[in-house]
């Protein structure tokens, strides 16, 4: 079941809405509602899985039942350690069979030249976030930071439908304290009104951006995995159409999750956070993905080493911990190059630091707009792998996009460049009434329309500021805007605008990118 489809809108969410509302005087009761709503929204998808999910919820909670007492007894520790390390390996275990066996196969078979198979394998749903989002909990158990012993909140923790398909990756000390708060069970009007305005504004994202920027990407890089070879401006509109389709489709992801979960009462982390506004490298991944990015450095990065031993040893870490990132989104060469160039890109965004810090006459200030717009185009090339299907695919764009495949315009756009046009054909830029997977002028509409979205209007968080929609974070701020969402009559007119939009547009239900993962 997806958040942008009309079953959800109009029937699942309305009952489970209901049901927590007349239990909610028994907050046992409330909470055996949300984990059955949980796991029924999980099994909708394919009931074949759920089993899987049941079972990784009752052995990860037993797992931490007993580091737990272990993490409590000091001359326990050694046996706490190999506990945590079975538990950690098992999870890993898991999510390797049904995201890596057949990719591993695949090698393994390339380079013995043996027929290694290990037939299809299906991914269950959501199966990276909940292994994750687990393995978190293990290890904060060992550290003596979480003390779960109510299997029932365990099941919520993991299971909450709004997080449970594609995060944010939470942690379990910042989600129980919520759960727990009875004064807060049941339906309040001012959190069904800012619940319902944010899962609104992440709607009309997903399916009015994310979906129509979508039918303008898909055929480029469709062709190019056929063998085409994109043209120059096929290419970039192309792979600009991709950016802000898995831009805004994250982003309303996020935006539908918070809403939701707000809908009860519960704030989320705070997810993604205008990562296209970033000037450095380091800042995108601050924005992007924010829990992920937290999981990554806390539990990968940190245990390699982190910056303790050597600047050396920290750029070591930094890529490999980037790369398992690729690795984490898919299986396949072209996430481990996609975690690679992001591996590099913070290797000398960090380095460069480093050596303006002891040199003081090569500090440059880079203005605003030009520091925003190199980190984009870093990100923009970087997404080619990560959307194509194969390295030979990318190999082909990346040719396209630095014209070894020509330029080529529709033969209508030759009115506009009038006494230029000769110009442009010494340069070979060719004129032709086929101008390929470019969409012209309607493309271009819709990228300079994300563009004005993404970087002139305010985030959601900053719009929706006034009502803290989301958990606050250490050293986290939200810049003031003009634009501040209300609860008054302007705004319930504005939202319910474009939630008409974007109900009367979503005449094709289309998967959120990251459930992929």
């Amino acid at each position: 079941m997806l958040f942008n489809s009309l079953p959800f809108i109009f029937l699942f969410l309305p009952a489970v809405l209901v049901g927590f509302h007349a239990l909610s005087k028994s907050p046992r009761s409330a909470m055996v509602w949300l984990v059955s709503a949980s796991l029924f929204f999980y099994a909708y998808w394919d009931w074949r899985y759920l089993p899987l999910l049941l079972a990784s919820v009752a052995v990860n909670f037993a797992l931490g039942r007993v580091l737990t007492a272990l993490s409590e007894r000091f001359a326990a520790v050694p046996v706490a350690r190999s506990i945590l390390l079975l538990g950690v390996v098992a999870n890993l275990l898991c999510l390797g069979y049904f995201k890596y066996a057949g990719f591993i196969a695949e090698n393994v078979a390339a380079i013995t030249g043996q027929d290694w198979h290990v037939g299809r394998i299906i991914l269950p749903l959501a199966i990276s976030f909940f292994t994750f989002q687990q393995i978190t909990y293990l290890i904060d158990c060992y550290k003596g930071l979480t003390k779960g012993r109510d299997p029932l909140s365990y099941a919520l923790f993991v299971c909450f439908f709004p997080q449970l398909i594609a995060g944010p990756i939470v942690h379990y000390q910042e989600m129980m304290p919520q759960f727990t708060r009875v004064r807060d069970w049941g339906l309040k009007g001012g959190n069904i009104a800012v619940g319902l305005s944010v899962f609104t504004v992440g709607l009309f994202k997903k399916v009015v951006i994310a979906d129509g920027v979508a039918a303008y990407a898909a055929p480029m890089f469709d062709a190019a995995a056929g063998g085409a070879e994109p043209t120059f401006v096929e290419a970039w509109a192309g792979v600009l159409c991709y950016a802000f389709q898995i831009y805004f489709d994250f982003s309303g992801y996020s935006d539908m999750a918070i809403g939701l979960a707000r809908m009860f009462g519960i704030r989320l982390p705070e997810n993604f956070r205008s990562p296209y506004k970033a000037k450095s490298i380091i800042e995108f991944w601050r924005h992007w993905h924010m829990t992920l990015s937290r999981f990554l450095r806390d539990y990968v990065y940190i245990p390699l080493g982190g910056n303790r031993h050597g600047s050396a040893a920290r750029y070591r870490n930094l890529l490999l911990t980037m790369v398992i990132g690729g690795i984490w989104h898919g299986a396949g060469w072209t996430f481990v190059l996609w975690g690679t160039l992001h591996g590099v890109y913070l290797l000398v965004n960090h380095l460069g630091q480093a050596i303006a810090g002891r040199r003081e006459w090569l500090r440059v200030t880079v203005p605003a707009p030009v520091a925003i717009a190199l980190t984009f185009l870093l990100v923009v090339m970087a997404w080619v792998p990560f959307r194509a299907e194969d390295i030979g695919t990318a190999g082909r764009i990346y040719a396209g996009m630095i014209g070894l495949h020509g330029v080529v315009l529709p033969e209508g756009y030759a009115g506009y460049v009038g006494p230029w046009r000769q110009l442009l054909a010494d340069l070979g830029v060719v004129f032709l009434g086929d101008a390929g997977t470019f969409g012209g002028k309607e493309q271009v509409l819709y990228l300079l329309g994300a563009a004005l979205v993404t970087w002139r209007f305010p985030n959601t968080q900053a719009l929706f500021r006034r009502y803290r929609p989301v958990l606050r974070q250490s050293g986290q701020s939200i810049a003031p805007g003009a634009l501040t969402w209300r609860p008054d009559i302007a705004w319930a007119i504005a939202v319910a605008g474009i939630g008409v939009v974007a109900i009367t547009s979503m005449t094709k239900v289309a998967e959120f990118l990251y459930f992929q993962f």
